[in-house]
């Protein structure tokens, strides 16, 4: 019986060992799937979003707490009624463009107001002379040290270009207080294909736009800025810790081998020359040099001399300094631009792990936590 239940124990301990190795393989194995999978197609998608849909709903929400109930199904009846033979006449006026290609726009612009009730056929012969109502395309970008979000900036940026006409406009609601150059300076190249293409360009910031955020905001034909938002801080800096004399002082060497001259300036380890040091400078103010020049050829109005001493302003004093060109919130103008165009948010999202989107909700809380901290003692609080 010993023996009996030695060799059990055998054989279980073998059985575990045996489905351990079971489980691991096929863990590795699905793991190897998944990335081949990923691999095979695009890990982000583009989501389109139409806010004048949203603002509606916002506006029907309202008025059904605010109207008695009769009189609210009225209007909503007569207003589905009036968007029906709106799309009605506009499907009428293609197929007739389509049957007759040669037909001019004014044709049509009479064909669409004649089928359309009294108050939209003013609206509606409009839309047929230009062919097509006006669009408008919101991008968002909020940006940290690095320019994280020019990765999906530039799939935005794509799609918009492959529907967008030159009649058509993007807005980008930009929100950063600057970073690393190569990173802005890529989200600037991003939204520059813009003004290439033709397609009207404005930047709303609601909050701030320095430094490399302003260099992205400068590539837009229009910027618009809220009264306290701030902008410019047309500016290069960058700081280097050196601990050559700590080091020293506990007798440790460090060797730095450099293969050209100035491979290396400034280092955090070895010991620091003045010649690393003018080296340093002369980069740094190459850079600042770039950055003017980038600003001027989008905005050639600007006194560069005066706004590129790293300063930053708010509100009336960067429109006095055509660092802006209008004060209005990105709320009010694209709710404005909802009553004559089309608007659409498109987004670039990408696919999140439970344990990715539990790392965001934190960092999320951790933000409003130091926002809120900054309001009770901050200089802006």
């Amino acid at each position: 019986m010993e023996f009996l239940l030695d060799y059990l124990g055998f054989l279980a301990k073998v059985a575990t060992i045996v489905v351990a190795i079971v489980v691991v393989i096929g863990a590795i194995a699905s793991a190897g799937h998944r990335r081949a999978h990923r691999q095979q197609r695009p890990r982000g998608h583009i989501e389109v979003t139409p806010l004048n849909d949203v603002l509606r709903d916002m506006r029907h929400v309202l008025e059904h707490a605010l109207t008695p109930q009769a009189e609210y199904r009225k209007r909503m009846k007569a207003e589905k009624a009036a968007a029906k033979a709106e799309e009605k006449a506009r499907l009428k006026a293609l197929k007739r463009e389509r049957r007759r290609p040669q037909a001019s726009a004014e044709t049509a612009a009479e064909a669409t107001a004649e089928a359309l009730p009294a108050e939209t056929a003013k609206t509606a012969q409009g839309e047929a002379q230009d062919d097509k109502r006006r669009r408008i395309f919101v991008l968002d970008f909020d940006g940290d040290p690095a320019a994280s979000g020019v990765d999906g900036l530039r799939h935005e940026v794509t799609a918009v270009l492959a529907a967008a006409g030159s009649n058509d406009e993007v807005v980008v609601r930009l929100q950063s207080a600057g970073g690393m150059v190569q990173g802005y300076g890529l989200g600037a190249s991003q939204l520059a294909r813009f003004r290439t293409r033709g397609v009207n360009l404005v930047v709303a910031v609601d909050r701030v736009a320095a430094s490399g955020g302003y260099m992205m905001a400068a590539v837009a034909n229009t910027i618009l800025a809220a009264p306290f938002a701030l902008v410019g801080s047309i500016g290069v800096v960058a700081q280097v810790p050196n601990v050559n004399r700590l080091l020293k002082k506990h007798d440790v060497d460090v060797e730095l081998h450099t293969a050209g001259r100035y491979k290396r300036t400034l280092t955090v380890f070895g010991e620091n020359t003045e010649e690393a040091r003018a080296k340093f400078l002369e980069e740094l103010n190459d850079i600042h040099a770039m950055f003017q020049e980038f600003v001027g050829e989008f905005r050639p109005g600007l006194d560069l001399e005066a706004v590129s001493t790293g300063e930053a302003w708010a509100g009336q004093r960067a429109l006095d300094r055509a660092l802006v060109d209008r004060l209005v919130t990105s709320d009010e103008y694209l709710a404005g631009a909802c009553d004559e165009a089309d608007v659409f948010e498109v987004r670039w999202v990408l696919p999140q792990t439970p344990i990715e989107r539990a790392m965001e909700r934190f960092s999320d809380g951790t933000a409003k936590v130091v926002e809120r901290l900054v309001g009770m003692f901050g200089k802006w609080g």
